[in-house]
């Protein structure tokens, strides 16, 4: 029996027999020249135009998507018309090089910058290749790169999953994703957990496991076993008859004493939040509004903004919709407002920080929410990101106050903001914890690299004392600012019990999590919470601060989560 232990990021215990992704696309030869009758005019035409088909399919698909699909999907295609790929493509077929040559060795200059940035920038290192292998099986007219077909349903094994793929996967024939790369907040995992299905990242070695193997995958404890037992056909049994209860929420978060706890969701555009609201979302925690900037080489109106948010607002009439400005820079660059040309676009400019060198774009997304809030029964709540100091608060404060916003919020990411939380709350209603970037700048830690992700977890003791002192600083004064949790950490029942034990007031996540969060929720006290809250952050690292906390609550693995 081997093992192969890996990240766990989406919950579920499957059985199946493994399909691995087809290898890539073949490298065009080292030094491939222009054939003799092709001009060097008619290959750069003819690559700009397998370029646009790449984008055209990839727009397509994301058209017919939502969510984080939807959202990986277009900013994929953007990336097949990036005006820097396809030049740098040009000048080496203007040398000779043929276009096959030409796009693939641009592609690699292309992301080893990138890659080299670091940060978000580094995450789209990824997309840079897969747009370019798409772009030479257009070039060449054969099937671009994908998940394999199949008449039966498999568990899907790779090294890495492009974007594209992710953002595509049927769950009805897909029962797991394994990676033996990427991390814990890369576009595998953040996929698998909106579609509900267990997934396994980090996994070093599974890209090597024979198709057809049958194994053993469970999500919870990031481990994939070839040749299972009995006893984990029992497990895997157990978790279909669990996954029924687990589908469902009833609308209520609170612990088994009656503390209250409102599970939200994290919603992209209106698909999305009509979506949490049938799953029984007690409300948005976080509504991220790029979606209505991307594909675009100018600002939407003020009156486009509206109509956008206003399908949001309109699917939680007389409920929380907590609504995050424009979070543009580093992996969502756009081209009317942030500088691509950074040397570190992770610590540079973006989200509020925009306001300070493209001033007004800010002011009108505040007034087209205002304006859609009005036409809407929801009870609208704006915060800005990157929000670092108490002043950049009371300015935000001041530019919602402005344009008739009533709750304005930050969003505590940057560890300067949680350490002078006392300060920065005096100036704004609430604020929501971004624990993705909150980890990745605490712990200085790449969130994409497999490497790092044991340092990328939320469970690093240090990240846990970052949300303690959010919440104390809320507190200070009298101040009693509510303050949640809007980032991937909410999604981990066992780590939302020990957030409602720090003092954190809601939760948000993939509506998909709303169910077992719920249910975990329900089995602890406040008091017991509490308890838990203070062994996580006795923890010496994040390992023991999983297993200590996994250990005391044992409703985890009778559900397997």
């Amino acid at each position: 029996m081997q093992n192969f232990q890996g990240v766990g990021v989406s919950p579920g215990r499957v059985i199946g027999t493994i399909r691995q992704m087809p290898k890539p696309v073949s490298e065009p030869p080292s030094g491939e020249q222009l054939a003799a009758s092709i001009s060097t005019e008619d290959a750069i035409a003819g690559l700009k135009t397998a370029a646009q088909s790449v984008h055209d399919e990839l727009k397509a698909r994301a058209d017919k998507a939502s969510g984080d699909g939807q959202k990986v999907l277009e900013a994929t295609a953007l990336m097949a018309k990036d005006t820097m790929l396809l030049k740098s493509a040009a000048k080496l077929i203007n040398k000779g090089t043929s276009a096959e040559r030409a796009i693939w060795e641009a592609g690699a200059s292309v992301s080893e910058m990138l890659h080299n940035l670091g940060g978000y920038m580094a995450e789209r290192a990824t997309d840079v290749l897969d747009v370019r292998a798409r772009i030479v099986a257009e070039l060449r007219g054969v099937p671009a790169p994908g998940i394999p077909a199949s008449d039966a349903p498999f568990i899907l094994v790779a090294e890495d999953l492009a974007p594209a793929d992710t953002a595509t996967l049927d769950p009805l024939m897909v029962k797991a994703l394994v990676t033996s790369g990427g991390g814990p907040q890369s576009h595998t995992a953040i996929i698998a957990r909106s579609l509900g299905l267990p997934a396994v990242v980090a996994a070093h070695g599974v890209d090597d496991i024979p198709d057809g193997t049958e194994v053993f995958v469970d999500g919870a404890a990031g481990s994939l076993t070839v040749e299972p037992t009995e006893e984990h056909r029992t497990a895997a049994l157990t978790w279909l008859e669990n996954a029924a209860t687990l589908a469902v929420f009833d609308g209520h978060g609170t612990t088994a004493d009656g503390h209250l706890v409102p599970l939200l969701a994290n919603v992209g555009g209106a698909k999305d939040a009509a979506k949490a609201a049938a799953l029984g979302a007690q409300g948005v925690g976080l509504f991220r509004t790029e979606f209505c900037f991307l594909e675009r080489d100018t600002e939407p109106t003020v009156e486009e903004q509206a109509a956008a948010y206003k399908g949001v607002f309109d699917a939680f009439p007389g409920k929380k919709v907590v609504l995050r400005t424009l979070d543009a820079g580093a992996d969502k660059p756009l081209p009317f407002l942030t500088d691509a040309t950074e040397p570190n676009p992770a610590l540079g400019v973006r989200g509020y920080r925009t306001d300070f060198t493209t001033p007004g774009v800010l002011e009108r997304q505040l007034e087209a929410i205002a304006t859609a809030s009005r036409e809407s029964e929801a009870d609208v709540w704006v915060m800005a990101p990157m929000i670092s100091t108490a002043a950049e608060a009371s300015r935000f404060a001041s530019m919602c106050d402005a344009a008739g916003i009533k709750t304005p919020g930050v969003m505590v990411e940057v560890p300067s903001a949680a350490l002078t939380s006392a300060s920065v709350l005096r100036h704004v209603g609430f604020a929501s914890l971004g624990t993705n970037d909150l980890t990745q700048y605490a712990m200085a830690a790449d969130r994409q690299l497999g490497p790092l992700a044991e340092l990328n977890t939320p469970w690093q003791p240090a990240v846990l004392r970052l949300v303690q002192l959010t919440v104390a600083g809320s507190l200070e004064e009298g101040n009693g600012k509510p303050v949640g949790v809007c980032g991937e950490a909410a999604a981990d029942p066992a780590l939302a019990v020990v957030l409602v034990g720090l003092g954190v007031t809601t939760l948000s996540m993939t509506a998909r999590s709303l169910a077992a969060v719920g249910t975990v929720l329900r089995t602890v006290t406040l008091e017991q919470a509490q308890e838990l809250a203070r062994l996580a952050l006795s923890a010496p690292d994040a390992l023991d601060a999983k297993a200590w906390v996994r250990a005391k609550l044992p409703v985890l693995e009778e559900l397997g989560l």
